[in-house]
């Protein structure tokens, strides 16, 4: 996923806002965290968040497989 549509865009956005679960798709891994906000870091788009183990990770977007909300 090189780049995300305005939806996920606007999906994520909402789920930043409403502290709302996510799920991400990275090398084979699936991981569901909080995201709290979205940034350039290096030159690359990347969302931080928090594991619920409590950890702060950052994944950049370029290299996410999938996104979506956990309901």
């Amino acid at each position: 996923m090189a780049q995300l549509t305005t939806e996920q865009y606007d999906m994520l956005e909402r789920a930043i806002t409403d502290r709302r679960r996510i799920a991400v798709m990275r090398r084979g891994t699936e991981y569901v965290i909080v995201p709290s906000r979205l940034a350039v870091e290096r030159g690359r788009e990347a969302i931080q968040a928090r594991h619920p183990g409590g950890n702060v990770m950052l994944f950049f977007i370029d290299e996410l497989e999938s996104l979506e909300v956990v309901k």
